[in-house]
């Protein structure tokens, strides 16, 4: 069959592509290995152009990938699967990534342009790292390879065919030659994926993630040949504090697409894919100061070992609980199971073993005899704060990964029922003991201490931190103990560290990047201590009506149209809605009123939004205030979204709406609440239909209108002859008509329909909003600590 309006040759171009890619890097790893084992240039040269037409390959599968999803080739699965025609073009290249084969590209892409930093500056640490990067090249170019060998999948491939892919190829319109006319538009880019930090946030994560391996290599080669056993760490350093850096952002802006557009309210919810990208992260910090360790003292070189090649094995364990599917529907991030895991298990399993291997085989050279550390030096209390960390890691890994570890040993292990307060409860005390140590460890010198002198240069700094966090626990109204410490200790760590750099290094910035780094993540704890510790939700429902149990009264504010209540130390009122796209934006009002005027003022306005999405559902993304001291977080939790399609209201009623309730159930009209309170087999009713009926019951409807006025509703359900009857209840003054239409005994469950008058309704919202104090503190540390990576990774590349 000839298919009308197909363009193959951009698959077939792309699919060459692939290929090139695998072979590329493949020829390049085996050449590179060859070179490094025989001192060989001619391999090298081999390897280098090798590795330039993987590069090339990786490039141009971007380059077709992006001109397909740019011109809605939805004759591709891939296109039609994560783009549509409607989609504003600033959000194309998050339809890159959306889906597990553009985000492997993704981290393909990565390594590449990191191995060309390699490969230009040259250098015997070319062939060894480049060919271990190239090893893990040859696995990711395999993960969209898309091909089944002896029944195996191997990869999916992004240009395979819409009418070919495995839940397409039976459906009844790809049998037709004009298919493409049929299908119409793609299905479309996730809602929540459709935010300008879903553009920053993937390729940030993902150099990190990427970075990760280029410290791995450098270890890997120290394993493999004695010439380099020690000498690795000092090129490996810059890279690793680069890793932090970039895995850091990645993760941070993450943390700031979740506070802007979910409607969680916060920035972290340890989901189990957050928690997979912060654990290599906190293994790079540790393994970086290890290799400090080992810079200074020549200790700790297992330390290093171990941590820079658990850190980059915790990213290839987080993409497989990522994309095995196995998190189910425990994480908002989680692609689902593409028929890869075994796949995935083989990758990971593979450098589990390559590393296992090297270090056993050097074993002895690891285990030979080192000094002890004095407790007056500054590498034991450095050391000590690498052991918090790696159990930080742990205990987040263990958790996170119940899910497996059920799955592997038929256990049943149920995850925290609530995440935030059982995370927070064990990684507080983690965090307290981080913010001491980066605190006073500086002042120590490397080897051996005086005690008494340290204390004196402490004291100052101990002393202010200490009426500080007194002065603001009672301002802030702290009652926990943990809370109290770790409001301590990280004051007492911006202090000693800002101290530090001001009195012991004498404001020298060259060698000030882990100062200004102590500082920024001692900034950013506490930043998220006040802010999740003291926020509150300030929306309180004041019209003494029961928004029933999905919007708590006392977390939900119901606001009639142009109507003002009171909320915190503001007025507010909603003005209306504009539709822009699609996009409805909810304007909100927060107003001052004068007593002496008797007048309102409006102070400033926000317009947190709906975005309508009638294929994977509509989202709520919230609006935020921003102060110097505080974020108004404010956004919709209810609207009838069929108010903003009819604007040109008539005397009919809507149709009837099914509505299965249970006793005790709450829904929301245009204009009322709801209450389901019961039924009657008694009901008080002279219907005709009652008379020789063999069943009569009505359903008890208590009606509360926005001005508190209270209705009693009692529709029928009538059985005679046989036949069900479900006459209709009008209550007039409302524009609303009830009618009783199902009962299921089983399940305890009863259908009440409802249709309401479009002349009589008088529009609401339901809004929530959440005040988060000195949350700037939060991001302002995360600059600050990105900026003292900066420093360092500049210092020591100088060096």
């Amino acid at each position: 069959m000839q298919y009308i309006g197909e363009e193959l040759i951009y698959g077939e171009i792309g699919n060459l592509l692939i290929v090139l890619s695998f072979t590329g890097a493949l020829l390049a790893s085996f050449s590179y290995f060859l070179s490094f084992r025989y001192a060989d240039n001619g391999w090298k040269k081999i390897a280098r152009s090798a590795f330039a037409v993987h590069s090339l390959a990786v490039l141009g599968i971007f380059i077709v990938l992006y001109y397909l999803i740019l011109n809605h080739r939805f004759e591709y699965y891939y296109v039609w699967q994560h783009s549509s025609e409607s989609l504003p073009t600033k959000y194309i290249f998050s339809c890159f990534w959306e889906g597990q084969e553009g985000s492997f590209l993704l981290w393909t892409f990565w390594h590449v342009v990191l191995s060309w930093l390699i490969i230009l500056r040259g250098g015997q640490w070319e062939s060894p790292v480049i060919a271990i990067v190239s090893l893990v090249q040859v696995f990711l170019a395999s993960m969209v390879l898309g091909l089944v060998v002896g029944g195996i999948k191997i990869g999916s491939n992004p240009f395979i065919l819409l009418r070919e892919h495995p839940d397409m190829i039976k459906l009844p319109f790809v049998q037709f030659a004009d298919y493409l006319q049929r299908i119409g538009d793609g299905r479309g880019l996730n809602p929540l994926l459709q935010n300008y930090w879903m553009v920053l946030h993937p390729p940030a994560l993902f150099l990190g993630f990427a970075s990760t391996v280029i410290p791995f290599a450098f270890a890997l080669t120290g394993l493999m040949k004695r010439d380099y056993f020690t000498s690795w760490v000092k090129p490996a350093l810059p890279w690793s504090v680069f890793s932090i850096m970039s895995l850091g952002a990645g993760i941070l802006m993450g943390g700031a697409w979740a506070y802007e557009a979910l409607s969680f309210g916060g920035f972290w919810a340890w989901d189990p894919v957050e928690n997979s990208s912060l654990v290599p992260w906190i293994l790079m910090v540790a393994a970086t100061h290890a290799m400090l360790i080992y810079q200074a003292k020549r200790n700790s070189l297992l330390s290093s070992f171990l941590l820079v090649s658990l850190s980059f094995l915790m990213v290839l364990y987080s993409t497989f609980l990522t994309r095995s599917g196995i998190l189910g529907e425990s994480s908002v991030h989680a692609f689902t199971d593409m028929g890869m895991m075994g796949q995935l298990v083989f990758y990971m399993l593979f450098f589990i073993v390559l590393t296992t291997v090297l270090l056993l085989i050097n074993h002895k050279l690891l285990i030979s005899k080192r000094t002890e550390d004095r407790l007056s030096s500054r590498e034991f209390w450095i050391f000590i704060g690498v052991m918090v960390l790696v159990a930080s890691a742990l205990h987040i890994s263990f958790v996170t990964s119940l899910p497996v570890i059920n799955k592997l040993f038929g256990t049943k292990m149920a995850p925290p029922h609530n995440a935030v307060e059982f995370f927070n409860s064990w990684q507080v005390p983690f965090a307290i003991l981080i913010c001491l140590l980066i605190a006073v460890a500086q002042f120590f010198k490397y080897r051996q201490s005086d005690f008494t002198l340290v204390f004196r240069k402490l004291l100052l700094s101990l002393i202010i931190s200490v009426s500080l966090a007194g002065m603001l626990t009672w301002y802030i109204g702290f009652s926990k103990l943990h809370y109290i410490l770790l409001l301590f200790t990280s004051l007492f760590a911006v202090i000693a560290n800002t101290d530090y750099l001001l009195r012991i290094l004498k404001r020298k910035w060259k060698f000030s990047g882990a100062s200004v780094t102590h500082t920024g993540f001692a900034l950013l704890l506490m930043g998220a201590l006040i802010s999740n510790g003291k926020q509150s939700i300030i929306s309180k429902n004041r019209l003494q009506i029961d928004l029933g149990k999905d919007f708590p009264n006392n977390e939900n504010i119901m606001l009639v149209k142009n109507d003002t209540l009171q909320m915190y130390k503001y007025y507010v009122t909603w003005t209306g809605v504009e539709k822009k796209g699609v996009h409805l934006y909810y304007n909100v009002d927060y107003l001052n009123f004068d007593k002496r005027t008797g007048k309102f003022s409006k102070v400033f306005s926000l317009q947190p939004l709906v975005q309508l999405n009638e294929r994977m559902g509509n989202v709520a993304e919230p609006a935020t205030k921003k102060f110097w001291n505080k974020d108004i977080y404010t956004h919709v939790t209810y609207a009838n979204l069929e108010d903003v399609n009819n604007q040109n209201p008539d005397s009919n009623y809507t149709e009837m709406t099914d509505h299965n309730l249970h006793i005790g159930d709450t829904l929301t009209t245009s204009n009322s609440l709801v209450i389901f309170n019961g039924i009657t087999n008694s009901p008080v009713s002279d219907h005709p239909l009652m008379k020789g009926s063999e069943l009569a019951a009505a359903a008890i409807l208590d009606i509360i209108d926005a001005n508190r006025k209270h209705y009693r509703a009692e529709p029928l359900f009538i059985i005679r002859n046989n036949i069900i009857f479900s006459p209709e209840y009008k209550i007039e003054e409302l524009g609303l008509k009830f009618s009783f239409t199902r009962i299921d005994p089983e399940k305890q469950q009863f259908v009440i329909s409802i249709a309401e008058r479009k002349n009589n309704k008088r529009e609401f919202i339901i809004l929530k909003a959440i005040l988060f104090p000195g949350i700037n503190l939060l991001w302002i540390g995360c600059l600050i600590m990105i900026a003292g990576a900066i420093i360092s990774i500049i210092h020591r590349r100088r060096s």
